[in-house]
């Protein structure tokens, strides 16, 4: 999650440390309280679509809404209140994430007529963004975010690699099938399709090659395809560990700032997060 600058005055830094923080008992329980609200609410919404569900208690699933609703309403309030530049954070990913759990319902409001039901039973779907608000509070989504944000480059390589080995497969079964009769290879963006099916190890069935050549050539794809998977997985993994790794080196040689709990690096005089002085060693 990104670094918020905490507003000016003691009870808003109080605030701020509680909804923000998770290194102080304080912090830690409106973590798991707000989880556990955020699964239920997640729920609600899930059940809340089955029809015979729905029929049975939508009386309680309304009620049980709107009670997550203000809660949330209620901490996304907070949020803007003790931070020292709230529009920054309301145009963060985590503030869209915040206003888009809660606003579908009061859009639903002012949606009249039942012939538009539809559309707010569609807006009620938007409530699941609400699950997006556990990656804030797991330490380890940081150092999934950094192996990931560390090998965008060569997974955009694979993903370029793999789009040429589709596109050139595809148009090869193209020039191989579509002179059979109801090959279903009609065109080159539909044999693209059924490469990319194919590569992946999915596998459809609603387009198959008939010609012997045709078949070959998928036989090397699918062989291809089990080989093709493991290398995103491979680059992720290794980033993970060199992620790991340096976070544990740098707990063992950094500090702590003494104000906010912020890990520091061993030559920072002050903290970045709060601007505390650091404590000489």
């Amino acid at each position: 999650m990104p670094e918020f600058v905490p507003a000016a005055g003691r009870r808003r830094r109080r605030i701020y440390d509680v909804v923000f923080l998770s290194d102080t008992p304080a912090g830690r329980t409106f973590d798991l309280v707000l989880i556990a609200a955020i699964v239920a609410s997640v729920a609600v919404v899930m059940l809340d679509s089955v029809a015979t569900v729905h029929a049975q208690h939508a009386q309680a699933f309304l009620v049980a809404e709107w009670g997550f609703t203000i809660l949330f309403s209620i901490e996304y309030a907070l949020r803007l209140a003790v931070v020292a530049r709230p529009v920054r954070y309301a145009r963060s990913f985590y503030g869209l994430v915040d206003l888009a759990s809660v606003l579908p319902t009061f859009v639903s409001l002012v949606v009249p007529g039942a012939q538009v039901l539809l559309v707010v039973r569609i807006l009620r779907v938007l409530r699941i963004f609400r699950i997006l608000k556990l990656a804030t509070y797991l330490t380890e989504a940081e150092t999934l975010g950094r192996a990931l944000a560390s090998s965008r480059r060569k997974i955009l390589v694979f993903v370029t690699a793999v789009l040429t080995l589709v596109t050139v497969v595809g148009a090869l079964m193209y020039v191989i099938e579509s002179r059979l009769p109801n090959s279903g290879f009609t065109s080159i963006p539909v044999s693209v399709y059924w490469a990319v099916v194919t590569l992946t190890t999915v596998g459809y069935g609603d387009i198959s090659p008939q010609s012997p050549i045709g078949q070959a050539l998928a036989l090397v794809l699918m062989i291809m395809g089990y080989g093709i998977i493991a290398v995103p997985t491979g680059i992720v993994t290794v980033e993970l560990n060199r992620s790991a790794q340096q976070s544990a080196a740098f707990g063992a040689d950094g500090r702590t700032c003494a104000s906010c709990g912020l890990q520091m690096d061993a030559d920072a005089r002050f903290c970045k997060r709060c601007g505390t002085r650091a404590a000489e060693a």
